[in-house]
């Protein structure tokens, strides 16, 4: 009877239950979780130090984040000297020598390092007092030598150098000149003329500056506990003595009057870098803030937005399109449309981002989309929650934007309270359509043409021209005319005079070469050797181990990468015999079917360019008549891939002249090879090739 009772009941139960669940309606959104945030604990010393300390007790590390809360700074003609105080700080102090600070963080398994206005550290909490004591050391009495601000200054420069042809740090250098002005610390930059102004007491006085407690934060997270941190905290940045950083005065950045193009010529650049920005003036405590970054998540925040579905799910112009939009207390910041595109569709990339910029301002964005977008913010909002360091950066947010005590506590429901009427208007407010500057970083040869001709609303977008610091410049001829007497022929047997003649050249056998780049921290080693009888090695290794490997010995050869190696046959080997010879260019004089396509821009020369095949194209420096580039087009899973090879600092062997920097770009991927041992009729047997 009794489990017949229960059957009854249970059944009840779930007709009940399942009456009571209208299934065709989609459940209403519950209200905003209670967000349970521990405030951080606070005290101040007497110079102006701020100190916020968060206990999480679940593992036994701690994490010291000191942060100066200073203006912008202008550095003017010595830009560079905030970055070489980054480099100087850390390495010691005046009473701990560099090599034993550095020995004694490795011994304690810790990680300390600096900024020219921040310091980070985190180790195992029971070396918390000994961590945070060097790192107070290093911070208050730092060890410039002019030893090492030599060094510093030298790898500063020697990073400044190879920008010089990297067409994404030009492209981000020209972007923040045409947004702030070169007179704004967000627009000015580094050259190798301010660096050379820089000396060691510069950085002396920079950091006496600027290197001050009374906009410092010191925030300490982790298996502490408030009191003991009070002590040390007292005990070692007491000393440091109380100042403010002077004030600056600087340009304010102005918008641009109406939607153009500045377009800046990289004629080494295998694709466009395009920048659809505008200016901004948007804070963490405006009301707006929340809109703002809700309109720009459905435009441009990631692989669902309008933006990478456009250009790259429905059109394939780009890996990825996105955009940003930025807050700052201090003044103005950017919003940014940017994709990296193929040259041919550079044009229609353009009109692609500012049509979304338009349609975002002009039309309300969808109930779905808005919902995404939430979604989203709200994932990483409570996925953040789980960090330790988040309480801390949210205190620290809250105490340097002028935050209300509850902003965080009361972001979800900030956040589910933004309506679609909302973020039009903050697209309306923050975005433009009518006075964007549309930054086109790219070889113009290849652009400038159908950039001329694009239009919006019925009008065309006018190209304004600037060079690679920002600094208005007339449009670039790319229509020089060819000296009589110029052929493919003579230009071929001027390369070949200028490396060393016909005579040394067919002299040599063979050569290997050996070079090294940089990848991530990573050293990566290039092998090639070549033999005039139909032989070619090109072996890439990281770790002495093969990533790819090219091979030819006669009319056979492989390829090799991670492991899987793959016969050549038809095409594929036939491109690659071309490269099984010492030199090339004597095969070309033969050949007979080399044109001459022109002359372009390379780097800051002039060169002819000779169509060497249908997939290859090479560049002769006017002047000097040496090899100066090569171009490859190449199909690889159904996508056209363009590679460039750069040739520079040719250097003398055994009477030839060969280059000895190699840099080599395909798609995103860059590297500067540095050639560190060529030798010319040894080195290279048959063995090398099987």
């Amino acid at each position: 009877m009794k489990k017949i009772l229960l059957t009854v009941c249970f059944g009840l139960f779930v007709a009940v239950s399942f009456a009571q669940i209208d299934r065709s309606q989609q459940p209403k959104p519950g209200p905003a979780p209670e967000i349970n945030l521990k405030d951080a604990e606070k005290f101040e010393l007497n110079n102006g130090l701020t100190v916020l300390v968060v206990e999480n007790h679940k593992l036994p590390r701690v994490r010291i984040q000191l942060q100066l809360d200073n203006p912008p700074i202008l550095e003017a003609e010595k830009a560079g000297v905030s970055s070489l105080t980054g480099s100087l700080l850390g390495n010691g102090s005046k009473t701990i020598s560099k090599d034993d600070f550095n020995e004694e963080i490795d011994f304690l398994g810790a990680t300390v390092f600096f900024g020219s206005q921040s310091a980070f550290a985190s180790s195992l909490s029971k070396y918390f007092p000994r961590i945070l004591e060097l790192m107070a050391d290093a911070a208050i009495n730092p060890n410039f030598t002019q030893e090492e601000f030599d060094k510093e200054k030298e790898k500063l420069l020697t990073g400044l150098k190879a920008e010089e042809k990297d067409v994404s740090a030009i492209a981000s250098r020209v972007q923040n000149v045409l947004a702030y002005g070169k007179n704004h610390p967000r627009g000015e930059f580094t050259t190798e003329e301010t660096v050379n102004n820089v000396s060691l007491f510069d950085v002396e006085e920079f950091y006496r500056n600027y290197f001050v407690p009374a906009n410092a934060y010191l925030v300490v997270i982790g298996d502490v506990e408030f009191d003991n941190v009070k002590e040390l905290v007292e005990k070692h940045f007491t000393p440091w003595t109380k100042a403010s950083p002077p004030s600056l005065s600087y340009s304010e950045p102005t918008q641009a009057q109406y939607t153009q193009i500045n377009f800046v010529d990289m004629p080494n650049a295998v694709q466009s870098e395009i920048s659809v920005q505008n200016l901004v003036n948007l804070k963490m405590k405006d009301e707006d803030y929340l809109h703002a970054l809700l309109a720009n998540r459905i435009l441009g925040g990631g692989a669902q937005a309008r933006l990478f579905l456009n250009l790259r799910e429905d059109k394939g112009y780009t890996y990825g399109s996105y955009s940003g939009i930025g807050d700052n207390k201090w003044g103005a910041t950017t919003f940014r449309a940017t994709a990296s595109v193929r040259n041919m569709v550079t044009d229609s990339s353009v009109v692609e981002i500012l049509k979304e910029i338009d349609k975002i301002i002009k039309e309300p964005v969808t109930e779905e989309e808005l919902k995404n977008a939430k979604a989203k913010y709200t994932g990483n909002f409570v996925m953040a929650l789980e960090r330790p360091e988040t309480v801390a950066n949210y205190a620290l947010n809250i105490e340097t934007e002028d935050l209300p005590r509850d902003y965080y506590k009361t972001y979800l429901e900030r956040l589910n309270a933004v309506t679609v009427d909302d973020v039009q208007k903050a697209a309306q407010k923050h975005l433009s359509s009518s006075s964007s500057r549309v930054v086109v970083t790219g070889k113009g040869s290849d652009v400038v043409e159908n950039l001329e001709k694009v239009a919006m609303n019925g009008k065309t977008v006018p190209v304004l021209y600037f060079d690679k610091t920002g600094t208005k410049t007339e449009k670039p001829d790319y229509n020089a005319a060819i000296p009589d007497g110029v052929s493919a022929q003579s230009i071929l047997e001027n390369y070949v005079a200028a490396i060393g003649g016909k005579e040394k050249l067919e002299g040599v056998a063979s050569f290997s070469m050996i070079a090294e780049a940089s990848l991530q921290g990573q050293t990566l080693e290039l092998v090639m050797k070549k033999s005039d009888n139909s032989k070619y090695l090109q072996d890439v290794k990281m770790a002495g181990n093969s990533m790819q490997k090219q091979v030819i010995d006669g009319d056979k050869g492989y390829m090799m990468a991670m492991g899987q190696k793959k016969e050549l046959s038809g095409d594929e080997l036939e491109k690659l015999k071309e490269e099984a010879t010492t030199f090339p260019e004597l095969n070309y004089l033969l050949a007979g079917n080399i044109s001459l396509e022109g002359i372009e821009a390379v780097g800051d020369s002039k060169a002819y360019k000779l169509k060497i095949s249908e997939t290859k194209t090479a560049f002769y420096d006017i002047e000097t008549g040496l090899k100066v580039q090569e171009i490859t087009v190449q199909e690889a899973q159904g996508q056209t891939i363009t590679a460039t090879l750069q040739y520079d600092d040719y250097q003398e062997v055994s009477g030839i002249k060969f280059p000895f920097k190699l840099m080599q770009s395909a798609g995103p991927m860059n590297f500067d090879f540095i050639v560190k041992e060529l030798k010319v009729n040894e080195g290279v047997s048959d063995a090398d090739f099987e």
